[in-house]
């Protein structure tokens, strides 16, 4: 083993032999696998955390799993109550994982101001609300404070207060229609905006106010315990469909649950491309790099001929041999790794500290820059991945060493 390191050793420093040929195919071996494993990176890095970043933004409205009645479910508005007094609420004891559940009410409504007007969702919360799933979308102001008295300050989206020609601390009317079969006169509520938000999902920015729970309970004419809808989040999103069926196990029969995989379906079904295209990325690089080390292996060979008959004549078996070009194989991958990895964690670092780049079109992806996320343990796994198939690739070529004869080989050069 030590003659064999020796020798690799000697093949990799050029001392045995005066380097020609193999110095710049080596050098282009070792940029491919460092240019492949860099690229690897980055598509790991941004993919997963796009699709992570979008799921956070679907949860912070909707939570991970939503529990209503079942008349509730084709709507965004709250249409029938639910109680609040239910065994799972304001703790959800008889399900493992999850982190916090919250009561929530909604009611479509009508802003109109003396310029323009525009439709929107007042989703109404308590103060159960986790509003830390909000605070790295507050742009301007504050978040509204609903734990004392009812409160008529809201949190509106910097698109829908630019379409309103609002800003913080001015207020507005809304107009709350009656709902259909109802004897009920229209609301009319006067509000406050006390902050902005901007999730960069348009489809909750051009729709969504965060208003006191307190003001639907009182236009719907309910009790102070009868609320839309419950929120669930859970510490592991992956556990979404399990925790659902088991959610749903756990509540009374006129209940119902929802996950947001199946509430926003298409959203989801997208994002789980994000996979697929990951792995494509993934196989392509492998494959670059691979035929760029056979390439390199070769010529080596080739280079070496002479040596390889010498050390056949002197009695080294073919696979002693072919171990010394695979342990150079491995040397070179190992330099491209180190170089990949090194600029390529650089860059993602960089750009999780300082967002340096942006999408051309935030809109398509629901988000201004692009997110990364930098999962260690995968990483790792990657780079051994990567390494042991580029030396699985190079078996076969290296059984070339078994068909030279020792004799042509002293004379070859």
């Amino acid at each position: 083993m030590n003659f064999e390191f020796y020798i690799a050793k000697r093949l990799i420093t050029g001392k045995e032999h005066k380097i020609s040929i193999s110095a710049p195919i080596i050098k282009i071996a070792i940029s491919a696998i460092a240019l492949g494993i860099l690229m690897m990176l980055i598509a790991i890095a941004t993919g997963v955390g796009l699709k992570y970043k979008i799921r956070e933004k679907v949860a912070a409205f909707n939570g991970h799993i939503q529990i209503s009645n079942y008349d509730n479910n084709i709507s965004d508005v709250s249409v029938a109550p639910v109680s609040i007094n239910q065994d799972f609420y304001p703790e959800f004891k008889g399900v493992s994982g999850i982190s916090h559940i919250q009561a929530v009410a909604s009611k479509g409504g009508v802003i109109r101001t003396e310029d323009t007007f525009e439709g929107f969702v007042a989703k109404g919360v308590g103060r159960d609300y986790h509003w830390e799933v909000f605070q790295e979308y507050l742009v301007d102001g504050t978040l509204p404070d609903y734990s004392r008295d009812i409160s008529d300050g809201v949190l509106m989206s910097t698109y829908m207060a630019n379409r309103l020609r609002l800003k913080v601390g001015d207020s507005f009317f809304s107009i709350f229609p009656k709902e259909s079969n109802s004897r009920q006169t229209p609301n009319q509520r006067k509000f406050q905006i006390v902050g902005t938000y901007d999730s960069g999902f348009e489809e909750f920015d051009s729709k969504i106010i965060v208003v006191d729970i307190r003001h639907i309970q009182r236009m719907n004419k309910w009790g102070p315990d009868e609320v839309g809808n419950f929120e669930v989040f859970l510490d592991n999103f992956d556990a979404i469909d399990e925790k659902g069926k088991e959610i749903y196990g756990k509540i009374l029969s006129d209940l119902d649950t929802k996950t947001i995989k199946e509430k926003y379906y298409t959203i989801f079904e997208w994002i789980g491309l994000f996979d697929f295209n990951i792995a494509i990325i993934i196989g392509i690089m492998v494959i670059v790099g691979g035929i760029n080390m056979i390439t390199a292996l070769l010529v080596l060979i080739l280079e070496r001929t002479p040596m390889i008959g010498i050390l056949k004549a002197l009695g080294t078996s073919n696979w002693s041999i072919r171990k010394v070009f695979l342990y150079n194989a491995t040397y070179l991958i190992g330099v491209g790794l180190f170089w990949g990895n090194l600029i390529g964690l650089g860059v993602l670092l960089l750009q999780q500290w300082f967002k340096l780049f942006k999408f051309p079109n935030p809109k398509e992806y629901y988000i201004e820059y692009i997110p990364v996320y930098i999962d260690v343990p995968m990483i790792i796994l990657l780079n051994i991945g990567v390494l042991v198939l580029c030396l699985l690739m190079l078996l076969i070529p290296s059984h070339i060493i078994t068909k030279i004869s020792p004799i042509k080989a002293i004379k070859f050069e």
